[in-house]
This record gives C-alpha cells, sequence and structure tokens, in this order.
C-alpha cells in the first residue's frame, strides 16, 4: 500500500499544478502523510532545474504551515485526533513526555529531536503533534522547524538544480548519513540559538 502511495506521488510531480500539490504534499506531511515532499521535489527538479529556489521555497512553507497545524492538534486536540495518528505510526503513549520538558535539558533534548526530526527521515509529524501536546515553546518551534526543514528542501533542490539527474542516485543512497551529519549540526546551531534567545529574554 505504501509502494502505491509512493508511486502515485510520484506521478503528481508530472501533473501541471505540480507546485500546489507539492505545496499540499508538504504540508499534510508535517501532521499525517507518511510520504515525503522529497519525492515530488527531486523529479519536479530535473524537471524544471531553473526553478529548484521557488520550488524548495514551496515545499519548505507547506511544511512549516503543516507543522503548526500539527503543533496545534497536538495542544487542542491531542486525545481526539492527536493520538489516532499516533497509533497509525505505532505509538500509543506520550503523556510521559511533559514532565521531561520542564526542565532546561528538557527543553533542549526536544529542539535536538526537532532538528534530527526536522532534516532526517524520522517522522517529523510525530514531533510536532507532541510538540503542542507538551505546550513546547511556539516560538522556538517555528524557528527550528523552519530552518531544519528549510535547510533540507533548499539543499536537495540546490543539488538537483545545480548539478542534474546525477544527483538524484547520490541523494538517494546517502540521505540518511548526510542527514545525521546536517542534523548534529543542526543540533549546535539551535543550542546556540536557545542559548542566545535564553540570554536575550532573560
Amino acid at each position: 500500500m505504501l509502494k502505491e502511495l509512493y508511486n502515485k506521488t510520484i506521478i503528481l510531480a508530472g501533473h501541471k499544478k505540480s507546485k500546489s500539490i507539492l505545496g499540499f504534499v508538504s504540508f499534510i506531511e508535517s501532521f499525517i502523510f507518511p510520504i515525503p515532499p522529497d519525492v515530488l521535489i527531486i523529479p519536479m527538479t530535473i524537471a524544471k532545474k531553473e526553478q529548484w529556489l521557488r520550488i524548495a521555497l514551496i515545499a519548505t512553507i507547506g511544511s512549516v504551515l503543516g507543522a503548526c497545524l500539527g503543533y496545534l492538534i497536538g495542544y487542542v486536540f491531542f486525545n481526539e485526533i492527536g493520538i489516532k495518528i499516533f497509533e497509525i505510526y505505532g505509538f500509543d503513549n506520550t503523556s510521559f513526555l511533559k514532565d521531561k520538558i520542564s526542565s532546561e535539558e528538557g527543553v533542549l533534548a526536544w529542539l535536538t529531536l526537532l532538528a534530527i526530526a526536522g532534516f532526517s527521515p524520522v517522522p517529523f509529524k510525530l514531533l510536532t503533534i507532541t510538540s503542542g501536546f507538551v505546550h513546547f515553546n511556539l516560538f522556538y518551534f517555528i524557528i527550528v522547524s523552519l530552518i531544519t526543514r528549510g535547510s533540507r528542501f533548499f539543499i536537495i533542490a540546490f543539488l538537483i538544480g545545480n548539478f542534474g539527474p546525477a544527483m538524484k542516485k547520490i541523494i538517494e543512497k546517502k540521505l540518511l548519513k548526510f542527514s545525521i551529519l546536517a542534523s548534529i549540526v543542526l543540533i549546535i546551531f539551535a543550542y546556540l540559538i536557545y542559548k542566545f534567545l535564553l540570554n536575550f529574554v532573560g
């Protein structure tokens, strides 16, 4: 079923309204849809290399807006909607997280998880919903989501747009390793932002 959905999503990349579809897929992927926007970004950028910047921007905006909806679901409708989404992915208990994030170390740990999920294949949607559920700072949430999702989509679109289809296989094979490395960098970056904002607000 997932393979069939994946193939159908790829076909949509050639649709005349592919950019609107990309925005929509990026939006719903942030809180429920299992197929990442990369599946559309790669073939769309191969077909229209000169538009790589626009394609990445659409994916980023859609993804961050979807993340905000995921946050709202977790914040207001976790028991009604959020828990059902979690069950789809094999999780059914996140109540223990509220206590874990009450300390400074907990906030940093959550920033780290968001950075990893935003950039890597880790299900980002589970973190968006849980962020709302634990009432994580919305400002930090949006900033980290914007940085990580934007970095991921712009890097992929840039590589495909400037180096062509040859980069497709490299990205597909090395995405996990690259994501881990990039996540480490983003974790450090997120920590520096967190400390700066903490000192600025304080």
